[in-house]
C-alpha cells in the first residue's frame, strides 16, 4: 500500500478539505491519540487548536462547546474516570439528552459510554484538547487545579497561618481538609487578605464554579476565581478553623478563632450560610493586638475637641451612630482608651467583643444562655461601674436600662442605626424613651461615616480641565476638584489607599432640650444643631475635598443625595422642572408611579417609555450615567429605575453602586437592561443590588410584567 493509499486519519481529512498547506505529510496514524494527531495537524498546517476547531466544527456540522454555559447538575451525570478517558466535558442536560464537548466526534464508543453512564442521548460540541484538558482539571481535580495555583507560591505557606487556639472538630474524618492543598489555598487566601489590608473576606459560590473577594477600605474587590470543588473545601477548611460543625450545610454558623501569622495575632468572626447547593462564608478579620485611639483615627479636630467634651461628662448617655461599617466600633473603642485610667471602672456589654482591651471588664452577649444586652446591663449596675458601653441599643428593655444607668449617675456609651446625630433622638423615642428622659441623659450623639483616602503614591493635583464626571460633581457639590484619583499597583488600581472618618457631632444645649420636650421634628432640630455648631457629614466630607485627602466621586459614593446646601444648612425644597418628577404636594394632588429610564441608546428609551406610559406611569429620560446621576443628586425621588448595563463614561454598574451606596435611593428597585447572554453577569448584578434583570432586545408583555412585580415587591 503507498503513502497516499494509506488510510488517512479523519483530522488530516478536515484539513485537506479546507485546504491547509501541507495536508500530505502531516506525520500521524489513524490509531494515534487524539490529543498527538490535534498537535501533529496543528503544527503541520500552521494553524491553532481554536482555529481547527471550528473547521472540526463546520465539517461536522456542530457547534462549538462554550463552556461559560456548564451546569453543575450536568457534571455530576458523567464520572470524572470516564471523562478523563475519553477526554470529554458536560455542559448541560435535560430530561433526554446531555450536551457534551468533546474534541473526537467520530468515536463511538464515546457516545455509547455517555449514554450508559448518564441514561440520556449525547449531543456533541467540539473543543480543543486544551480546553477540554483545563476542564477536565478545574471540576473533576481540584486539588490538581489548585497545585497549580499555588505552583508559583512559597512551599512554607502551609505553615505561614497558624492556628493559636485548636477546636476539635465535629465530624471524624476531615483529613483531606487539614493537610496539602486545602490548608495551603486557605492560609493563602487569608494571609493576602491581611497583607492587603482587607477587613473582610467573601467565599461566594456561583453555579459552576466561585469567587474569593476582599472587602478593602470599604468595598469589595475580586481576588481569585476556584472551581466548585475546591471552593467547598476551602469553606469546609474555614469552619473547621472557627470549630464548625462541617457535616451540616443546611443552617447558618456563626464561629471564631485566633491565628498567628509571625508573631502578629489575628482574631476571625467567621459566618456561613447555606446557599442552593453550597455554602457562603464570610471572614471578618480583626487585629487583636493593635487598638486605635483618638490620636490615630483622624477624627478631624473641631470634632474631636467636642467628642472629648462630651466624653469628660460624669453621666449622661454619648451615642454614635452611622450604618454597619461605618467605624461606629473603632470610635468607641478609641474613647475607651481615652478614658480609661486607673480610677475609672469600665464595663461593657458586646455581641461580639472585637477588641480585647486591658483593664476593662467585657461581657460577651450568649443569648443561647440567657446573657442579653439588657440582662447584662442589669448586672453591671450592681458592679460599680463609672462607665458603660453598650455595643448596641436594639430594643426598648436595653433603652430603658441605659437610661435609667445615665439618670443614677453613669456615662453610658453605646451605638444606634440612625443615618445622622439628630437621628438618635427620633430612634430613643421610637423604643418608647419619654421626651424629657432624653433631654435630661442625652448628652450628644455623632454620626460618621468612613471614606477612602486617595493614594498618595499615584494621586494627581487636577490642573486644567476636568472630565465630564468631575465637572458634574463639582456642579452638584458648589466645590472644585482638588485632587484625582489614578490607581497604581501599591493601591491595587484603585486610586485609594486607606480611610479617613467624616463625623458630625451634634451636642445638647438647653434650647435643643426644650424643643426635644416640646417635639420638635428632625428639621428645626438640625437647624438649631448647626446654629449651635454642628457641622453636616457633607460640610465636613467638602473641607476634605478642599483638603486633597480625597474626591468628590468618594463623596457622592458615601453620602450619596446632596441632600444640603454648600453651606451645610438644611435647603428650601427644590423647584420641579421638565425633568424632575413632582413635588411631595404635587404627588398628593396627582398620585403616579416616577419611573427614571436610564440608556444611551435613544430608540430603547423610546420603547421603554412608550411602555411605560401606557401603564400609566410618569418617565423621565436620562440619556447616560452622569445624567442619571445629576438628576438622583437633586433630591428628587422615584419610585423604580431602569438601568442600561454598557453606557460610555459612567456605565450602569457605577450607576448602581451610586445608587445602592445612598440612604436615600438605597431601597429604590433598579432593573436592569442588557443584551449580555452572560449568566455569570446576572449573577453578579444581582449581587451588587439588581432587583431585576432583562435581556435586550425589550419584549413588551415580559418588560411590563418584570416592571409590575418589581414595583409590587418595593411596596410589601
Amino acid at each position: 500500500m503507498t503513502e497516499r493509499t494509506k488510510p488517512m486519519h479523519w483530522l488530516s481529512r478536515v484539513a485537506e478539505r479546507a485546504g491547509l498547506p501541507g495536508t500530505d505529510g502531516i506525520p500521524i496514524d489513524p490509531s494515534s491519540p487524539i490529543e498527538k494527531s490535534w498537535k501533529a495537524v496543528g503544527d503541520t498546517c500552521g494553524v491553532g487548536e481554536r482555529e481547527l476547531a471550528t473547521l472540526v466544527a463546520n465539517a461536522f456540522r456542530l457547534e462549538l462547546a462554550d463552556f461559560n454555559t456548564a451546569e453543575a447538575h450536568a457534571i455530576k451525570l458523567v464520572p470524572d474516570s470516564l471523562a478523563k478517558k475519553y477526554q470529554v466535558f458536560p455542559l448541560r442536560e435535560d430530561d433526554r439528552h446531555i450536551v457534551v464537548a468533546t474534541c473526537d466526534p467520530t468515536n463511538i464508543e464515546i457516545e455509547q459510554a455517555l449514554g450508559f453512564a448518564s441514561g440520556r442521548t449525547p449531543i456533541f460540541r467540539i473543543a480543543t484538547p486544551s480546553e477540554l484538558h483545563e476542564a477536565i482539571l478545574h471540576y473533576y481535580a481540584p486539588d490538581q487545579a489548585v497545585e497549580n495555583l499555588l505552583t508559583s507560591v512559597d512551599a512554607e505557606i502551609a505553615d505561614s497561618v497558624r492556628l493559636v487556639e485548636v477546636h476539635k472538630p465535629e465530624v471524624e474524618d476531615t483529613t483531606e481538609l487539614t493537610a496539602g492543598p486545602v490548608v495551603k489555598l486557605t492560609n493563602l487566601v487569608i494571609q493576602d487578605a491581611i497583607n492587603q489590608g482587607a477587613s473582610d473576606v467573601h467565599i461566594q459560590p456561583g453555579t459552576t464554579g466561585g469567587n474569593v473577594r476582599f472587602r478593602i477600605d470599604g468595598v469589595l474587590r475580586h481576588y481569585m476565581q476556584l472551581p466548585m470543588p475546591a471552593l467547598s473545601r476551602v469553606v469546609s477548611r474555614i469552619k473547621i478553623i472557627g470549630a464548625l460543625d462541617i457535616a451540616d450545610r443546611l443552617r447558618p454558623q456563626d464561629g471564631r478563632a485566633r491565628i498567628a501569622i509571625g508573631n502578629v495575632n489575628y482574631d476571625l468572626r467567621i459566618s456561613t450560610v447555606p446557599t442552593r447547593g453550597s455554602e457562603k462564608a464570610v471572614i471578618r478579620i480583626l487585629d487583636s493586638e493593635h487598638s486605635n485611639t483618638l490620636d490615630t483615627i483622624d477624627m478631624p479636630d473641631p470634632e474631636r475637641r467636642r467628642f472629648e467634651k462630651l466624653l469628660s461628662s460624669r453621666e449622661g448617655i454619648v451615642v454614635v451612630t452611622g450604618p454597619t461599617g461605618s467605624g461606629k466600633t473603632t470610635t468607641l473603642y478609641a474613647a475607651l482608651q481615652y478614658l480609661a485610667t486607673e480610677d475609672v471602672n469600665i464595663m461593657t456589654v458586646e455581641d461580639p467583643v472585637e477588641y480585647e482591651l486591658a483593664g476593662l471588664t467585657q461581657i460577651q452577649v450568649e443569648t443561647k444562655q440567657g446573657v442579653t444586652f439588657a440582662s447584662a446591663l442589669r448586672a453591671i449596675l450592681r458592679q460599680d461601674p463609672d462607665v458603660i458601653l453598650i455595643g448596641e441599643i436594639r430594643d426598648a428593655e436595653t433603652a430603658q436600662i441605659a437610661v435609667q444607668a445615665a439618670l443614677t449617675g453613669h456615662l453610658v456609651l453605646a451605638t444606634l442605626h440612625t443615618n445622622d446625630a439628630i437621628g438618635a433622638i427620633r430612634r430613643f423615642v421610637d423604643l418608647g424613651v419619654d421626651r424629657s428622659s432624653i433631654a435630661e441623659t442625652l448628652r450628644g450623639a455623632t454620626a460618621q461615616r468612613l471614606m477612602r483616602r486617595v493614594c498618595k503614591k499615584c494621586a494627581e493635583p487636577v490642573a486644567g480641565s476636568m472630565t465630564p464626571e468631575e465637572k458634574m460633581f463639582s456642579q452638584t457639590y458648589g466645590v472644585a476638584q482638588t485632587v484625582r484619583a489614578v490607581g497604581c499597583e501599591r493601591c491595587g488600581d484603585s486610586g485609594y489607599q486607606g480611610r479617613i472618618p467624616i463625623v458630625e457631632m451634634f451636642t445638647m444645649s438647653p434650647a435643643i432640650e426644650e424643643m426635644v420636650v416640646s417635639g420638635q421634628t428632625t428639621t428645626p432640630l438640625t437647624a438649631a444643631a448647626v446654629q449651635g455648631g454642628m457641622r453636616t457629614l457633607r460640610s465636613v466630607a467638602l473641607e476634605r475635598v478642599n483638603q486633597g485627602v480625597t474626591t468628590l466621586q468618594e463623596v457622592a459614593r458615601v453620602l450619596g443625595d446632596a441632600d444640603e446646601s454648600p453651606s451645610g444648612e438644611v435647603p428650601e425644597k427644590a423647584q420641579t422642572n421638565s425633568t424632575m418628577p413632582p413635588s411631595d404636594e404635587e404627588q398628593e394632588e396627582t398620585p403616579s408611579i416616577q419611573v427614571m429610564v436610564v440608556d444611551d441608546d435613544g430608540v430603547v428609551r423610546t420603547v421603554a417609555r412608550a411602555l411605560l406610559e401606557r401603564e400609566g406611569y410618569v418617565v423621565t429620560e436620562a440619556a447616560d450615567g452622569s445624567e442619571a446621576l445629576a438628576l438622583v443628586s437633586k433630591g428628587a425621588k422615584w419610585d423604580l429605575m431602569i438601568l442600561d448595563l454598557d453606557m460610555p463614561e459612567v456605565n450602569g454598574r457605577q450607576v448602581l453602586e451610586r445608587v445602592r451606596s445612598s440612604v436615600g435611593t438605597a431601597a429604590t428597585p433598579v432593573i436592569v437592561l442588557t443584551g449580555s447572554t452572560d449568566p455569570s453577569t446576572e449573577i453578579e448584578l444581582m449581587e451588587q443590588g439588581a432587583d431585576d434583570y432583562i435581556r435586550k432586545p425589550i419584549d413588551p408583555p415580559r418588560f411590563a410584567a418584570r416592571v409590575k412585580a418589581a414595583l409590587r415587591r418595593a411596596s410589601v
